[in-house]
């Protein structure tokens, strides 16, 4: 076969021999792909001319896919100090959203950035003040979406403006996280067209929160809920209005520990007598503090998407939702009072006379102990595993099994450890996805998009970034037992052309025209390791360690925009340095000949 008719042109990368998905949900096969400036220009049954040709990867026993989108992370500080987002693209993802949960890095100033940013995302303040400080040049989504364009970038990328972000740039810190104060017309005015700028350079739409439990940081405001939260129903619909007319995204979240407002969200969504407005939310998981809840809001879910012409779609996670924690230092213990108190208290000296004072610890216990109170955390110290501490004795037990032995409350043992060891107390604990039944069937619900990684934040906590790997695990594995709930097409599709369809962006598919961004899978590495604890040091942050994963075995290779980005446990020699492997994806620049196939996805999905 010559190397491509139209052009007789040689290659730039030949894939042959692989198992070939093309992200749409169709057949699987055999197939041998022809790359050329970063488009994939040959797909086919036949071998192809190698004459000429730059690399060829021989896939003989591998599942070549398109490249995996994770569209919720909170990236925004470290792209800025390394735009190449390593511990992504290992694991054969190829485009990632930042922007999620009201903030960003777009339109206030270092500060403002940082107080908004850190806390929440348990990201260190004393790294991510001082480079933003240092780096940040714009405070327009024009100027943001310019510097992203020079940037080397990793993976591609795409971004939602946050509504933090957005309001205290308009309004100012202090007034935008003042219950009392709401935003003049002339302010909501600017408002409106920040987003309508954000939306006009390609931004995704707007991200918001109203979980009140995520807290600023810093020493001026410091406690305070995020701005988005103080922020009317009025307030939400009118840049709502924006997003509809232009046919974009709100993402965000209801608030969690009461979930009432969600039924806000879902009517917001609602299309009758007008442009449904897309909406996704976090999150759907079967969390252990209630069993039925995700059965409950996933029906819920699909009741308005399809009587009310809505566009809703709950974000999941294809995996148990393990977290690690250092001592006090987990954002669930934001949920309740004395949690929030502990954690207000930036000084450990301070933070342990409290943490030791008895009235203190009785009101710890009644919040505890209280059955009544809505919550994300099961409450439960018998269900919390100590994994690391100086007393090695207590290594392997539950802060409960320790409470048991020295006859005193699981509250009290876990604060006498706490003070005793400080962050040198590492302990986990499952808090929700726990049950593999229930998880194979979220991942199969309709009204959700599988897409909630949290990268880049929480970096002590938790480490999703594989989570495609292990997606496409849990469907082998089910595969392999003979009792298979999905097909792996489908299961590719739901991490590839289904989000990239429903995000409007170019991206998730791997066909003849498409843009070369590729995953090369080895199935024999979907095996436990995917699920393995580990941790790495950020160079971006002064070498601070976080937990990440670390199952190389199962990504043979991750091709960006036509060229080899990782193989074989190693990056390119130039990646995320000079040149740039990734681009900036716009939203809605999608290739007009896609327009059917995009329907069909889209359909599917409904």
């Amino acid at each position: 076969m010559r190397p491509d008719p139209a052009r007789n042109l040689p290659f730039d990368l030949i894939i042959c021999n692989g198992r070939h998905f093309d992200g749409t949900g169709g057949p699987s096969a055999i197939r041998h792909l022809g790359i050329r400036d970063g488009r994939v220009v040959a797909v086919g049954t036949e071998p192809l001319d190698e004459t000429g040709c730059g690399q060829v990867i021989n896939a003989a026993g591998l599942w070549v896919t398109p490249g995996f989108l994770d569209t919720h992370t909170h990236y925004d500080a470290e792209l800025l100090a390394g735009p190449g987002l390593k511990e992504s693209v290992r694991h054969g993802v190829t485009t990632v959203t930042f922007g999620s949960c009201s903030i960003g890095m777009v339109c206030s100033d270092a500060e403002d950035c940082s107080d908004l940013f850190t806390r929440v995302e348990s990201i260190p303040r004393e790294e991510v003040l001082p480079l933003l400080k240092r780096t940040k040049t714009w405070n327009t989504p024009r100027g943001y979406v310019d510097a992203l364009e020079k940037m080397p970038l990793g993976p591609n990328v795409t971004a939602f403006l946050g509504h933090s972000d957005l309001r205290v740039s308009v309004m100012g810190l202090s007034r935008a996280v003042d219950k009392a104060t709401q935003p003049t017309e002339a302010e909501m005015q600017h408002m409106e067209a920040v987003l309508e700028e954000g939306l006009d350079v390609g931004l995704l739409g707007l991200s918001t929160m109203t979980t009140k439990w995520d807290k600023l940081d810093g020493d001026r405001e410091r406690s305070k809920s995020l701005p988005t939260t103080y922020a009317k129903w009025k307030e939400y619909a009118r840049l709502n209005r924006v997003l509809r007319r232009r046919e974009r995204i709100h993402q965000g979240a209801p608030d969690i520990v009461t979930k009432i407002n969600m039924f806000a969200f879902l009517f917001a969504s609602f299309g009758w007598f007008r442009k449904p407005l897309k909406t996704t939310l976090i999150t759907l998981m079967d969390v252990k503090s209630n069993g039925l809840l995700h059965r409950m809001v996933g029906k819920l879910a699909h009741f308005c998407n399809r009587y009310f012409n809505a566009n809703f779609r709950w974000q999941a996670l294809p995996c148990p939702f393990e977290v690690h924690a250092d001592g006090i230092d987990l954002v669930i213990f934001e949920e309740f009072g004395a949690g929030e108190a502990a954690l207000h208290l930036a000084n450990e000296v301070e933070r342990n006379v409290l943490l030791k004072d008895e009235k203190y610890r009785r009101w710890f216990r009644k919040n505890y102990e209280s059955k009544l109170t809505p919550r994300v955390w099961h409450r439960d110290f018998h269900d919390a595993e100590i994994v690391g501490c100086p007393d090695a004795s207590v290594i392997g037990k539950s802060f409960g099994a320790v409470a048991d032995a020295r006859g005193i409350h699981p509250v009290d043992a876990f604060l006498d450890l706490v003070v005793e060891h400080g962050k040198a107390l590492r302990w986990k604990t499952t808090i929700g996805n726990y049950r593999k039944h229930r998880l194979e069937a979220i991942v199969q619900d309709k009204g959700a998009i599988l897409s909630f990684s949290d990268a880049g934040a929480h970096i002590r906590n938790m480490a999703f970034y594989n989570f495609p790997l292990r997606m496409l695990k849990l469907v082998n594995d089910a595969n392999v037992e003979g009792r298979s709930f999905m097909s792996m097409e489908h299961a590719v599709w739901r991490l590839t052309g289904e989000l990239g369809d429903w995000f409007g962006i170019d991206a998730g598919h791997l066909r003849l025209g498409d843009r070369a961004d590729i995953a090369i899978i080895d199935p024999r590495g979907l095996d436990a390791s995917t699920a393995a604890y580990a941790e790495a040091p950020m160079p971006e942050f002064g070498g601070v360690m976080r937990m990440v994963n670390r199952n190389d075995a199962a990504v043979a290779a991750t091709i960006i925009n036509g060229r080899i980005a990782y193989r074989q446990t190693r990056f390119a020699a130039d990646f995320g340095e000079q040149r740039g492997y990734g681009r900036f994806l716009r939203a809605g620049e999608i290739p007009a000949r896609d327009a059917a196939s995009v329907e069909a996805s889209l359909a599917r999905a409904a």
